[in-house]
C-alpha cells in the first residue's frame, strides 16, 4: 500500500531532537515551522484515486475528521517521543480515554482501574461505561496484588494514572503489565503528569499511552487536545476505525498549537519540576501543613520506584493537606483550604495544570466535585487538601503567594 511519507531523519535520533524534527516533510514551498492546513477537506486527482483512498487502500489525506497533516505531524511527533510505532489524536484528554474504550471495550467485558484516577476518568469507567454493560473493578492504585486479585476471565484492559491526579501516587507499571499480560489484556497508562519528557511507560511495558495534550504537552493552558499512543497494529485496526465515524477528533489548529508546545516540553518539564521540589519540600517544613504528596520527596511512600520510573523527577504538580480537619473536621479543613486558596495573588485559581503559570485548585470541589463523598474517601480525597501545579514563576514568590495564606489560617 501506498504510504505517507516520513520526513528524512537519521536513525538514531534522541527525544529531545526527535521534540523539534519528526513530523512530515516539508511541502514545495519549504517552511521551517510546520504548516497549519485549516481545511475541512483534501482535492483527489481523479475518482478511481478517491475511491482507493476512501477504501484504505491508499494512505492519504482525505477528510479531516481523520486524517490531517497538521494533527498527522503531532501524532507522529508524540509517538516517537513515547517510544511507539503510532498514535492517535483526540479533541481532548478525556475523550482520548472514551477512544480507548470504544475502540477496545464490549458489553460484557471487565476492566481494572485505579481507584485513585482523575475525577472524570472515574466517572467515565464507572458511570458511563456501564451503561453499555461494561464492568469496571476499581483497585487501591498502589497494590499490585489488588490488581492481580481483581482480574476476572473477562478482563479486557487494566487503566493507570501515573502519578495520579491530585495524590501523585505511583503505581508499578512494569508489575502490572505482567499482571494484564497474564490474562491477555492490554494496560493503558496515563502519562499526563509526566509527559514522555519524565517517562516513557512503553518501556516498563504498558501497550497504549493516554494523553491530555492540554496540560504539559501543549504547556501554556492555550487549547484542548488528547492522544492514545501504541503499536501500529493496534491505533490502526482499533482506533482510527472508531474515529473515522465517530469523530472525536483534533482540530488541525489545534494540533499544531500542541505541536509547537512539544518543541519546548523537555526544558519546562526540567525547569517545573526542579521548582515544584523546592516547593514541595519547603511546604514540608510548614507547621500548618498536615502532609505533602510529592513524587520527588523521600517522605514519598513510592518514592523509590517514581525515581526508577520518572527518570529521577518528581513532575511538576503537588498536593498538600493543610491543617484544621483535627479540630472542626471536614468543614473546618474546606474552610481553611479555600483561605489559603483565596490569600493566593500570584497563582491562578483554575483546575488546570501543565501550564507555565502556576495554577492552584481545591480538589474535593473541582477535579473531583462530581464523586460522591465516599468515592472521594476512597480515593483519598480529603476536604484540605489543595493542588498546585508549579509553573515558571521564581520560586520565592510562590512560597510568598502560599505563606500569605498559611500564617493567617484560623487556629
Amino acid at each position: 500500500m501506498k504510504r505517507i511519507p516520513r520526513v528524512d531523519l537519521p536513525e538514531g535520533l534522541h527525544p529531545d531532537t526527535l521534540a523539534v524534527r519528526e513530523g512530515l516533510p516539508r511541502t514545495p514551498w519549504g517552511e521551517n515551522s510546520e504548516a497549519l492546513f485549516l481545511t475541512s477537506s483534501f482535492v483527489q486527482p481523479d475518482a478511481a484515486t478517491a475511491a482507493a483512498r476512501f477504501a484504505n487502500e491508499e494512505e492519504a489525506f482525505t477528510y479531516s475528521r481523520f486524517t490531517n497533516p497538521t494533527v498527522m505531524m503531532f501524532e507522529r511527533r508524540l509517538a516517537a517521543l513515547e517510544g511507539t510505532e503510532a498514535a492517535i489524536a483526540t479533541a481532548s484528554g478525556m475523550s482520548a480515554i472514551l477512544l480507548l474504550g470504544l475502540a477496545l471495550l464490549k458489553a460484557g467485558d471487565h476492566v481494572v482501574c485505579s481507584q485513585s484516577v482523575f475525577g472524570s476518568t472515574l466517572v467515565l469507567f464507572g458511570r458511563e461505561f456501564a451503561k453499555f454493560g461494561v464492568e469496571v473493578t476499581f483497585v487501591p492504585q498502589t497494590d499490585a496484588a489488588a490488581w492481580r486479585a481483581a482480574v476476572k476471565p473477562n478482563t479486557k484492559l487494566l487503566f493507570a494514572e501515573s502519578p495520579t491526579n491530585p495524590l501523585t501516587e505511583i503505581c508499578d507499571i512494569r508489575a502490572l503489565a505482567d499482571i494484564a499480560h497474564a490474562a491477555g489484556a492490554l494496560l493503558a497508562v496515563d502519562n499526563c503528569f509526566c509527559s514522555p519528557a519524565l517517562q516513557r511507560p512503553k518501556e516498563f511495558g504498558a501497550d497504549l499511552i493516554v494523553h491530555s495534550g492540554t496540560k504539559y504537552l501543549d504547556g501554556q493552558g492555550r487549547v484542548l487536545a488528547g492522544a492514545v499512543c501504541g503499536s501500529e497494529s493496534l491505533i490502526n485496526e482499533k482506533f482510527v476505525p472508531v474515529m473515522r465515524s465517530a469523530g472525536i477528533s483534533l482540530s488541525p489548529f489545534n494540533a499544531w498549537v500542541v505541536l509547537k508546545g512539544l518543541e519546548t516540553l523537555s526544558i519546562r518539564m526540567e525547569a517545573q519540576a526542579r521548582r515544584a521540589l523546592e516547593l514541595a519540600a519547603w511546604l514540608e517544613s510548614q507547621p500548618q501543613v498536615e502532609r505533602v504528596y510529592y513524587p520527588g520527596l523521600v517522605s514519598h511512600p513510592q518514592h523509590e520506584l517514581a525515581m526508577a520510573q520518572q527518570n529521577g523527577s518528581g513532575g511538576a504538580v503537588v498536593s498538600f493537606v493543610v491543617r484544621g480537619a483535627a479540630d472542626g473536621g471536614a468543614p473546618a479543613a474546606r474552610k481553611n483550604a479555600f483561605h489559603v486558596i483565596d490569600s493566593t495573588r500570584v497563582c491562578s485559581i483554575t483546575a488546570n495544570l501543565g501550564d507555565t503559570k502556576t495554577t492552584i485548585t481545591h480538589p474535593a470541589s473541582t477535579s473531583h466535585g462530581r464523586l460522591t463523598e465516599d468515592q472521594r474517601q476512597a480515593a483519598g480525597i480529603v476536604q484540605g487538601l489543595i493542588r498546585v501545579a508549579v509553573g515558571l514563576e521564581d520560586v520565592r514568590d510562590l512560597k510568598a503567594d502560599l505563606q500569605r495564606g498559611l500564617d493567617t489560617l484560623t487556629p
